[in-house]
């Protein structure tokens, strides 16, 4: 466990600090209350909607942090404290390429919203899971917004499926990233978790030293990366293990909870 002080702490969601059925613990509001009291900052930082996290912390959306977007956003008490978007052009183009995966989802993400093309029921359930505010168009090329990415779902998964033809064409320009087994985001190439991490260390004035992260995939990486008290969950892929310093017990187990618990005490 760390000596020194904690100053913040920013956990993934699913893998994470979700449960193996994607449910937040209760427990979590009296932990959040005590690491306020302890003056220590939490965000939740996920690949999923600013919208879908308030709802998922609701009693504490006036309070919480919120690195949403795979950090392209964050937000607190309802203000946005940095963004990394994309222009309309360059989304343009990689809408037109996802295009050509033959059983891709397509979702851009916006600022006000996400925007979906597709008809399949089982997208859309899947898409409605991480974001809940959600608009069902005719053209995503028409769709005017400020972009902070465009994920792709695809059901016989991203690396395998969605990752070669995009990262052909967009690796070297743009962030492209397999955030699940059945996902992948395209953003700035300046944009992650950990880029957010930076940007709140550098205004809030807290160190390197006095972060801590935990995750489980690739999208967590930079998070990782840019926090000394960095932990990989038990359940995290093993390529991600390697960029942590410490390793939490499992989603599973409430790993994350174990902790933040023996941090408090």
């Amino acid at each position: 466990m760390p000596q020194t002080t904690i100053k913040f702490i920013a956990a993934d969601m699913d893998g994470t600090l979700l449960d193996e059925n994607s449910q937040l613990n209760p427990d979590f509001f009296p932990l959040y209350q005590q690491l306020e009291q302890n003056n220590i900052i939490f965000a939740a930082a996920s690949g999923r909607q600013y919208y879908s996290l308030m709802e998922t912390f609701a009693p504490l959306k006036d309070r919480m942090m919120f690195i949403a977007e795979n950090g392209t956003l964050v937000m607190h008490q309802g203000k946005e404290l940095y963004s990394c978007t994309i222009e309309k052009e360059i989304i343009h183009e990689i809408l037109k390429q996802a295009r050509l995966v033959e059983g891709a989802h397509i979702v851009l993400c916006g600022k006000k919203s996400a925007y979906i093309e597709t008809q399949d029921s089982k997208a859309r359930a899947e898409i409605c899971k991480y974001y809940h505010r959600c608009e069902i168009v005719d053209d995503l090329l028409s769709i005017e917004d400020e972009f902070v990415k465009v994920a792709i779902c695809h059901f016989d998964g991203s690396a395998e499926h969605v990752h070669p033809l995009i990262n052909e064409k967009f690796g070297d320009s743009q962030q492209v990233v397999i955030s699940a087994k059945i996902w992948l985001d395209v953003m700035n190439s300046a944009a992650s978790k950990g880029a957010a991490i930076k940007h709140l260390q550098n205004e809030l004035g807290f160190s390197y030293e006095e972060t801590m992260s935990f995750g489980d995939y690739f999208n967590d990486v930079e998070m990782l990366q840019a926090s000394y008290h960095s932990y990989a969950m038990e359940n995290a892929h093993e390529g991600v293990k390697k960029h942590a310093r410490f390793s939490a017990p499992s989603n599973r187990e409430a790993g994350v909870f174990q902790v933040l618990n023996a941090l408090l005490k």
